[in-house]
C-alpha cells in the first residue's frame, strides 16, 4: 500500500483507540519534528565532523587552522539540510489546519533563505581563510572584497525574504530600488568608496596588514593591524588604535616604510653644526700626530696642499662609518658638508643601518654621534651650540 501521509500508517494502529484520529495526528507531527531535530544531530555531531577529522589527518596543518571556519560551515549546511528536509516532506508528515500549514511552509522559506545566506557567508569567510595562507596574501589583502561580498550576500537574501512575506516577485522588490537610489548611495557612500580604496589597494599592493604606514593628516603613526571595507586600524607605537577611512588612502598621501623593512638597510641621515671658526688648516705635524692618533687616517691617500681639521675630520668619519660592522656596505654611505649658515656649517652624515628595528638602530645612531661629538675636540674642531641660562665657569 503507498503511503500519501504518514498518519495513513498512524490511522491503522490506533483505528480501535478513541480519539484515534487526534493521536494518530499527534504522533506524525511528533515523529516530523523528532526527525528533523536527530537529522540535524546526526549531520552535526556525527557526518561533518568524521569528514573534518579525516580531512585534518591528511593535511593538519592547513585544515587545523582552519577549524573554527568549518565549524561555523558545517554547522549552517546541517540546519540548511534541516531546512529542505522539512520543505520537502512537512506536507506528507505534519497535520495541522490550513492556514498553519501555509504558515509553516512561508516560514520554512523565509529560514532557509536566511540560513543560505549564513552558509554563504560561512564559505566566504572559510575561502578568506584559505587564501590568507598563501604566500602573497600579505602582499594582496582581500579583506575589503571579501566584506563587500557578504554585505551583498545579505542584500540578496533580505531581498528574497522581504517578497516571500508579501509575496511578491523578487524583481517588483527591486523595482522599487530606483525609487530610493539616492538614498541608498547616500547610506552606502563610505561602503562604495571603500570598496574602490579597497580593489585599488589589492591591486596595486600599497599596504598590507603588518605594513608600518604614517597618515599626519590623522596622527597615525605605526603598524597597520587591521585593513577593513570602511576602516584601516593603526596601531601606534605609543600602543593607540588610529581608525582611517579606507579610502582616505587613495584619496589623501600617506607614508609606506615597508620599502625600507625591505631593503638592505635604514637610513641614517642627521647633521652636525660645526663653529666655522673653529676650522683651520693643518700643519704637518699636526696631520702626522692626528694619523698616529686615529688608524682611521693611516692608509688614506691623495692629501691637499692644505689639509684643514674639518677634511681630516670628515675623512675619519667616513672610514669609520666603513668600517663599523653595524652599517651596511650595500647602501650609500658619505660624510658632507651642507650649506653654511648662521648657525654653523652642518657636517651630514649619511648611510645605513644593518639592523632596520627601531631599537637598535636608535642605539647605533647615538652610539656613532657620541662617538663623532666626543672626538672632535681631537680634531680641534667645537660643535655650535645656542648658549643659554647660566655660564658654568
Amino acid at each position: 500500500m503507498t503511503l500519501v501521509h504518514l498518519t495513513d500508517l498512524f490511522d491503522t494502529w490506533f483505528a480501535n483507540v478513541p480519539q484515534g484520529a487526534f493521536l494518530s495526528a499527534l504522533t506524525a507531527n511528533s515523529v516530523g519534528f523528532i526527525g528533523l531535530i536527530l537529522l540535524y544531530l546526526f549531520t552535526r555531531r556525527l557526518v561533518f565532523p568524521t569528514i573534518q577529522k579525516g580531512l585534518v589527518r591528511v593535511s593538519p596543518t592547513r585544515v587545523g587552522h582552519l577549524a573554527p571556519e568549518l565549524n561555523k560551515v558545517t554547522g549552517r549546511l546541517a540546519a540548511v539540510i534541516c531546512s529542505v528536509a522539512f520543505l520537502a516532506l512537512n506536507d506528507k508528515v505534519l497535520v495541522a489546519p490550513t492556514w498553519v500549514m501555509d504558515v509553516l511552509h512561508s516560514l520554512g522559506q523565509v529560514v532557509l533563505v536566511i540560513l543560505a545566506g549564513f552558509l554563504f557567508s560561512g564559505m566566504v569567510n572559510l575561502a578568506h581563510a584559505i587564501y590568507n595562507q598563501l604566500r602573497f596574501a600579505q602582499d594582496v589583502p582581500i579583506q575589503g572584497i571579501v566584506q563587500v561580498t557578504k554585505l551583498m550576500t545579505f542584500i540578496i537574501s533580505g531581498i528574497f525574504v522581504i517578497s516571500l512575506v508579501l509575496d511578491k516577485s523578487p524583481t517588483y522588490i527591486l523595482s522599487g530600488f530606483g525609487a530610493i537610489a539616492a538614498i541608498t548611495l547616500l547610506v552606502f557612500k563610505d561602503t562604495i568608496l571603500g570598496l574602490v580604496a579597497s580593489i585599488q589597494i589589492a591591486a596595486n599592493r600599497l599596504v598590507k596588514t603588518g605594513d608600518w604606514i604614517q597618515v599626519d593628516a590623522f596622527g597615525a603613526d605605526g603598524e597597520v593591524i587591521d585593513l577593513g571595507l570602511n576602516t584601516v586600524r593603526v596601531r601606534n607605537w605609543d600602543n593607540t588604535v588610529t581608525t582611517i577611512p579606507t579610502y582616505m588612502l587613495i584619496s589623501d598621501s600617506f607614508k609606506n616604510w615597508r620599502a625600507m623593512q625591505e631593503s638592505a638597510g635604514r637610513r641614517i641621515k642627521r647633521a652636525i653644526l660645526v663653529d666655522m671658526h673653529s676650522i683651520k688648516v693643518l700643519a704637518e705635524h699636526e696631520v702626522a700626530h692626528l694619523q698616529a692618533q686615529f688608524s682611521e687616517l693611516t692608509h688614506l691617500e691623495h692629501w691637499p696642499d692644505k689639509t684643514t681639521n674639518l677634511g681630516l675630520f670628515r675623512r675619519y668619519a667616513e672610514k669609520y662609518l666603513q668600517e663599523h660592522p653595524a652599517i651596511s656596505k650595500e647602501c650609500v654611505l658619505m660624510v658632507r658638508e651642507l650649506a653654511p649658515a648662521n648657525n654653523g656649517l652642518p657636517v651630514e652624515f649619511y648611510c645605513f643601518s644593518a639592523d632596520k628595528r627601531w631599537v637598535a638602530y636608535e642605539h647605533l645612531q647615538a652610539d656613532i654621534f657620541d662617538h663623532m661629538l666626543a672626538v672632535m675636540g681631537e680634531f680641534e674642531l667645537r660643535p655650535y651650540q645656542n648658549f643659554s641660562g647660566h655660564m658654568w665657569q
